[in-house]
């Protein structure tokens, strides 16, 4: 999954300070629509990732079936937290 391809697929551009408020909500619910029917799991975490990265992911235990998944998923959640904290952001 090609992270600007997906930019592209769900808001029309992969800048998203291009992005309208508007365009932006439709976008994200393109995406919770597109994670409820995803059944490949390495599609699943990325989409739920990128949603994450925007502020819309839904909760762990509502996203991912298996505690496999979840523990990725915190995993993630830690690593990003620790970039934005050494980034200063």
């Amino acid at each position: 999954m090609d992270f600007d391809d997906q930019l592209r697929r769900y808001f029309g551009t992969p800048d998203l300070a291009q992005v309208t408020t508007s365009a932006m909500q439709a976008g994200v619910e393109r995406m919770a629509v597109d994670l409820g029917m995803e059944t490949d799991r390495g599609r699943r975490f990325a989409l739920w990732s990128l949603m994450y990265l925007l502020g819309a992911a839904p909760d762990l235990d509502v996203a991912f079936k298996s505690q496999e998944d979840r523990e990725a998923a915190r995993d993630f959640m830690d690593m990003m937290d620790r970039a934005s904290r050494e980034s200063g952001a």
